[in-house]
């Protein structure tokens, strides 16, 4: 698998680090910058990373802000991007597990370098569940097509 990783000025210091776990995982890690901690634009490196996962060049992607907000923003606007900003073990599973999402935003301000380490291997290692999640993808898929139609009556039993 191909994880691409990036970062603004303020996830430079992480970077490496990340790219360290994936690559001792057993993955390949596409590093896209930045490389200074000079002030950028976060939807530059957004733009990197949801762009090569767009054009299957990766199968997944990692970013990394100040908070994981604005990358998250950002890589969304692409097709067949799932963002979200992880912030610990759990969201990192059920990220995956429901959501199955293929990029994950993380704050470089706000997770312990141990938290940042379990995040990453929980979210490398877990599964996409499927079976009603995939479903409900669909529809996501569906509204990201403009072909979603809001349904008449609720049909989707809590579950």
């Amino acid at each position: 698998m191909k994880i691409a990783v990036a970062s603004d000025h303020r996830g430079v210091s992480i970077r490496a680090r990340i790219l360290e776990i994936i690559r001792s995982a057993g993955y390949e890690g596409i590093d896209f910058g930045a490389t200074s901690q000079e002030s950028v634009d976060y939807p530059d490196y957004a733009a990197k990373v949801a762009g090569a996962i767009s054009r299957h060049e990766a199968d997944r992607g990692i970013l990394i802000c100040g908070t994981g907000i604005g990358m998250c923003i950002a890589a969304n606007k692409f097709d067949g991007i799932r963002a979200a900003p992880v912030h610990d073990d759990i969201t990192a599973a059920l990220s995956r597990q429901h959501n199955d999402l293929n990029v994950l935003c993380l704050s470089a301000d706000l997770i312990s370098e141990q938290a940042l380490d379990r995040i990453i291997e929980i979210w490398l290692k877990t599964e996409f569940e499927g079976g009603r999640h995939a479903r409900r993808l669909g529809k996501v898929s569906q509204i990201e097509a403009g072909s979603y139609r809001e349904p008449v009556a609720q049909d989707d039993p809590v579950a």
